[in-house]
């Protein structure tokens, strides 16, 4: 026997879906039905289910597991409750723009038996809500509700059309429980139902005259610059970045990232930045043509550095915005890019990189030789910062700085798995963001990401996903996942992500990976952020304790709480000042690379 919920299992299978986080409720018998029908009758089901105790979790592992494989993952959740558990995840993946198929049940609509799966629970009443698709609706680029069994296949096709093409983010399927039990004729259970005839959306390109005016500009510039957050979501465009940037020798920085834009070695990479006043790139004030290329907030008017000059392009400054999918930034109230900027062009990264490149103008930079040698030395001075503030030793008894840890962390690393196509960070690190980005900074595209958003819990899912996306998508130097896996989060970030859910997973699905908690004894951010708009007020006398955004006196236990999720399973130490740094990191990494057990280290920084 077939039912809707069958079919909706079989159309995953067909359109490329291969793993489905789940967490179940009373909305679902039809579904955990099928599965047991799948694996008696195949010894198996046609899609790995992940069973997730927190729908956060569930989400962010599958915002991983997209990024990683560039495939879209589906994720199942309970009626309007298990909607809003989705909680900060849907911000994420929305922002982010990663495509993921979120499926919800929704309670009965009938009352007296008329039906399979008529109401028979209290909860259904409860749970019966005006608008349930509201709940996300802001933050997916499609919802839709499934009324029959035969448009199932459309339905899933056209949100997956629309979640993988660009501007790319999730999607929202609903269904009543009578119509997921429906029994269905298994000619309509085995009708192909692939995507072909369902094409993404064919990248653009620049128009001709945008070539020509950016081409012209970028070679007739004396002070070009390149802003990018997240061009290294698209990985054909990477090596186009850095071509264009070697042969006009143009600077390229990095705002806000989300993913590894550039190589670390790049000689013409001169930093990166979250954007706090005083942390910009004193080349963008100096820049006559600035190319915003897939960049979220490239710099933020009112700043000013420790001189008290804005950080942002001269008023004469030629400002070109060129982005995959919403260079408008349309879904966001208030952007200011677009409205000093000479052209905004919607067009793929490396479409119109590649255009730019074969435009005939890259040979002829004015100023090439002059600013290639400035900005290198820019460059090597960027790097040469990090190496002396990772050699630093800390004063007896106070506690490592960022600085020393990454640089420990690092090391470790590369010493165990020196193949860096086989490492993979996971950086949730909020405070400490601009240094983990700068001192992890992987020499390889594709090495470190973020959640692409602000809704803090993402790394500890994320691990899971990444994890189970590397071994599906052949990631690794031997192409059979990565060797490594690194989340590198904050005290409070560890607590958003429901370590007790996410270690669970872990261990229940062998996905190994190594958690750094920096704790700061609590919400480090919170506390800069009130010191920025009240730098001598009566908040920036006292302890973050006292502000209420500290944790202490009585800390968590951070590795106690990882061991006990796992049962035993993962290992874990806390460092605090004077402790072995590098050789914790080392037995770290070795526990999960050789013994493939997740590891947890708290490093303890100077109290907020």
């Amino acid at each position: 026997m077939y039912t809707t919920s069958s079919l909706f299992f079989h159309t995953l299978a067909q359109v490329g879906i291969t793993h489905a986080f789940v967490n179940w409720g009373s909305d679902h018998p039809a579904f955990l039905e099928d599965l047991e029908r799948q694996r008696v009758e195949q010894g198996d089901t046609i899609i790995e289910i992940i069973t997730c105790p927190n729908e956060m979790a569930a989400m962010s592992a599958a915002q991983a597991f997209a990024q990683v494989t560039n495939r879209p993952a589906a994720v199942i959740v309970h009626v309007d409750v298990g909607t809003q558990a989705l909680a900060g995840a849907v911000h994420n993946a929305s922002r982010g723009k990663v495509p993921i198929l979120v499926f919800a049940g929704a309670s009965p609509s009938t009352v007296e038996g008329e039906l399979k799966g008529s109401r028979n629970e209290w909860i259904h009443w409860m749970q019966d809500v005006p608008d349930q698709p509201a709940i996300v609706r802001q933050y997916m680029r499609f919802t839709a509700q499934i009324n029959a069994p035969e448009n199932v296949p459309h339905l899933v096709r056209r949100a997956l059309q629309i979640a993988s093409s660009e501007p790319k983010g999730p999607v929202y399927l609903w269904a009543r429980r009578e119509v997921m039990e429906k029994e269905i004729d298994e000619s309509l259970f085995n009708a192909p139902a692939s995507l072909y005839r369902w094409p993404l959306i064919e990248p653009s390109a620049l128009s001709p005259s945008a070539v020509n005016v950016i081409g012209d500009a970028l070679a007739h510039a004396n002070n070009p610059l390149i802003i990018t957050s997240y061009v290294g979501r698209n990985p054909a465009a990477v090596p186009a970045l850095e071509m264009l940037s070697r042969l006009m020798a143009i600077p390229i920085f990095v705002t806000c990232p989300s993913a590894t834009n550039i190589s670390l070695s790049h000689p013409f990479f001169v930093g990166v930045s979250f954007l706090a006043p005083g942390t910009h790139t004193p080349l963008l004030s100096a820049a006559d043509v600035v190319l915003v290329i897939d960049a979220e907030v490239p710099w933020i008017p009112m700043n000013k550095d420790k001189q008290g000059d804005f950080e942002r392009p001269s008023d004469d400054a030629r400002i070109f915005v060129i982005d995959s999918g919403d260079p408008l930034k349309e879904n966001i109230g208030m952007d200011h890019v677009a409205s000093v900027a000479e052209l905004v062009c919607r067009a793929s990264a490396d479409v119109a990189l590649y255009q730019l490149l074969n435009s005939g103008r890259t040979g002829a930079a004015t100023g090439f030789y002059t600013r290639s040698k400035s900005v290198q030395v820019v460059h090597d001075a960027f790097i040469a910062d990090m190496r002396i503030a990772e050699a630093l030793t800390s004063e007896p008894n106070v506690p490592y700085a960022p600085s020393r840890i990454f640089g420990a962390l690092r090391t470790a690393v590369e010493n165990k798995v020196p193949h860096p196509a086989s490492t993979l960070y996971l950086n949730e690190t909020i405070s400490n963001y601009p240094l983990a980005w700068s001192h992890l900074h992987p020499d390889t595209p594709a090495g470190m990401l973020s959640s692409g958003g602000s809704s803090l819990g993402w790394a500890l899912g994320a691990g899971v996903g990444a994890v189970l996306g590397g071994a599906s998508a052949g990631k690794g130097a031997g192409k059979v996942g990565y060797e490594l896996v690194v989340s590198v989060v904050g005290d409070g970030t560890f607590l958003f992500g429901v370590p007790g859910s996410a270690f669970w997973m872990a261990r229940r699905y062998e996905t190994p990976f190594l958690t750094i908690v920096l704790n700061n004894g609590g919400w480090k951010s919170p506390k800069l952020s009130m010191l920025d708009v009240h730098p001598e007020g009566h908040g920036s006398k006292v302890s973050g304790n006292q502000l209420t955004v500290g944790f202490g006196p009585a800390m968590p236990d951070y590795v106690g709480i990882a061991v006990a999720a796992t049962g035993g399973w993962a290992w874990g130490k806390r460092i605090a000042a004077g402790d072995p740094l590098g050789e914790t990191m080392a037995e770290a990494v070795r526990i999960v690379v050789e013994e493939q057990r997740c590891a947890i280290v708290e490093c303890v920084l100077e109290s907020i």
